[in-house]
């Protein structure tokens, strides 16, 4: 199993996300740090289930946490929507974590069919 998984383009690019969205979040109004920000936050735990996954020795226990993931990555995606629609974050920032969502998921869709074969 990948237990290096600092190698993994999904992990390296999955950090890269997290500091993204870090960055983003730090947009959103003060009076929202205990409720969208901290959920936004929260949500990118991806990198993280990305490295537990790895660790567990097997490819059932690697493909789980990267289902994980997908689904933290939606959850941010979802949240990132309402803090656009909120007016929190201009259209060309919505526009660029919208894109790199998507790089996000296909590679860690690939990840996910990968362990499934």
């Amino acid at each position: 199993m990948a237990q290096n998984y600092e190698n993994l383009e999904t992990w390296q690019k999955s950090i890269e996300f997290a500091v993204l969205i870090y960055r983003v979040s730090g947009l959103v109004p003060k009076e929202e740090m205990y409720g969208l920000v901290s959920q936004i936050r929260r949500a990118v735990s991806i990198s993280s289930n990305i490295a537990e996954g790895a660790g567990r020795g097997s490819k059932k226990e690697f493909l789980r946490f990267v289902l994980i993931a997908l689904g933290s990555l939606n959850e941010v995606e979802s949240q990132i929507y309402v803090a656009y629609k909120l007016g929190y974050i201009k259209e060309n920032i919505f526009n660029d974590v919208v894109v790199s969502t998507k790089e996000l998921g296909n590679l860690l869709g690939g990840l996910r069919n990968y362990l499934k074969a």
